[in-house]
Formats: structure tokens, C-alpha cells, sequence
């Protein structure tokens, strides 16, 4: 039953805000939140968030010149974990030469978990991501970089709001060179002090990637205006499209246009 005074977490954040995420609270409060076990406590946690929000598709990678029967196709995979998968899902699916992003969990000791055992942090698994890309067009170093830009790899096991062992840095590795390119980089970010503190990344081989649910995936396409998003996702794009603008599948249509439009 609604009352004439205003839910004290309202009356915290309406000043200023826009009309639409007032509203995306407002639905969460009173009528409900599909994610499991929502309190609408704190709008900028992620697991308090899902609704009917509008949907914007990912931006597409733009044409590539198909190969021939002389061409392959190359597909490499990278594992990595920083913080809520929802945010670097929607990074790494703006990156020029990633063909396909699934968020899921790795690093736990239970087969087959599910969000919900997950998020008691007593399977030891972390949320991450699975990259399926050309390295042709984008090097395994280079998404490495764009992961470590992408995330806070000093903070341990918590990204922004959230908070927990399931939400730590960490680069799963598939194989020796992988894990000498990593190294590497992590060298080179101490000797130059890239970030303030210290790198406290997990690195560790990949041992098996399990899918998360359906729901998870995609899921800043489907509910851009969620607060959630809009607060901690939609900023990490911003810095992504600006500091890695060769990188960027957005930047990379813009230059096919323009080319084209000069022929």
C-alpha cells in the first residue's frame, strides 16, 4: 500500500536523477524484482536490478572481408574474471576481432553451479567471461590490456559495488604462452606504476568454463536503462570507446563509412 511519504531510499537519490531510473526503482521497490533475492536496498548493486527495461542490441562488428578457400577463419578463447559479469561482457562485445562473448563462472570446485550457488562464494568459482576472437585482428595482449582498463585489478575480490571472492580479478590461462604474456604485461604495469596499488590479479590455469544462466547473458543489451547499468557499466564503455578507439568495433564502422562513402 503506497503512502504519502517517500521511501527514504527515494528520497536519497531522486534529486537530479533522471525520471526513468526514478521509475526502474520504484518498480523494484513496490512491485517487485525478478532477480532472485532482491531487497532494493541499494539500486548500484547489481543483483537488485532486473526488469523490462528497453532493449539496444550490442554493437555490430562490422563487415569483414570473407575468406576464401585459401582463409580460415581463426578463434582463440580468453577466460577472464573482473567483478560482475555483466560489465565487461558489454566491454569486450565493442571489441574489433570478438566474435562471440558468454558470461559464466570458473575457478570453483562444484560441477555445473548455478547463479545461486555462486553467490554464497562457497564454491570457489568467479564470475567471468569466455572471448571468442580473431587474433588476426586483435592479440591476446591487447585484450589484456583492455581487461586490465576495464576493471580495478588492485581491489580484491570486489569491483565498485560489489563485493565477494566470486567477484575478484583473475586471468585464466589456457596454455604456457598465455600465461608469459600475462606475466609479462603485469611486469611491465609494475615497473611503469600504471595503477596506484598493487595488482592483486589471480592468475591460474583454465580448468573448465560453465555457462551461467541465460538471463546473465547479454544482459546491458537488454536492460540498458536498468540503474545498475546506467551506473557502473554504461561509464566503463564511455572509457573503453575513448581509450581504445583502434580497438573499438563502433570506431571501426565509423572508418568503413567514411571510406565508403569516398569511393
Amino acid at each position: 500500500m503506497m503512502t504519502n511519504s517517500m521511501h527514504p531510499l527515494l528520497s536519497s537519490i531522486s534529486l537530479g536523477w533522471p525520471k526513468r531510473l526514478i521509475l526502474s526503482v520504484v518498480v523494484c521497490l513496490h512491485l517487485g524484482c525478478p532477480e532472485p533475492n532482491c531487497s532494493a536496498q541499494d539500486i548500484t548493486t547489481r543483483s537488485e536490478v532486473q526488469g523490462q527495461f528497453s532493449t539496444v542490441p550490442p554493437p555490430k562488428e562490422p563487415p569483414q572481408k570473407k575468406p576464401n578457400n585459401k582463409e580460415q577463419i581463426k578463434k582463440e578463447l580468453a577466460v577472464f574474471g573482473g567483478g560482475c559479469f555483466w560489465c565487461i561482457e558489454a566491454v569486450f562485445e565493442r571489441v574489433w576481432g570478438v566474435h562471440s562473448v558468454v558470461s559464466g563462472y570458473s575457478g570453483g570446485n562444484l560441477p555445473n553451479p548455478t547463479y545461486q550457488q555462486v553467490l554464497t562464494d562457497q564454491t570457489g568459482h568467479a564470475e567471468v567471461i569466455q572471448i571468442e576472437y580473431d587474433p588476426s585482428i586483435v592479440t591476446y595482449e591487447e585484450l589484456l590490456r583492455i581487461f586490465f582498463k576495464s576493471h580495478d585489478p588492485t581491489s580484491l575480490n570486489a569491483q565498485g559495488p560489489d563485493h565477494g571472492t566470486r567477484y575478484r580479478s583473475v586471468i585464466y590461462y589456457r596454455n604456457k604462452e598465455e600465461k608469459q604474456t600475462i606475466e609479462e604485461l603485469m611486469e611491465e604495469f609494475k615497473k611503469k606504476r600504471t595503477f596506484r596499488g598493487k595488482i592483486v590479479t589471480e592468475v591460474s590455469p583454465l580448468k573448465i568454463f560453465y555457462p551461467a544462466e541465460e538471463y546473465h547473458q547479454d544482459y546491458f543489451a537488454k536492460h540498458p536503462d536498468a540503474p545498475y547499468c546506467e551506473i557502473n557499466i554504461r561509464p566503463k564503455i564511455g572509457k573503453f570507446e575513448k581509450g581504445f578507439k583502434y580497438n573499438s568495433k563502433v570506431q571501426k564502422a565509423k572508418e568503413q563509412k567514411l571510406e565508403s562513402a569516398k569511393k
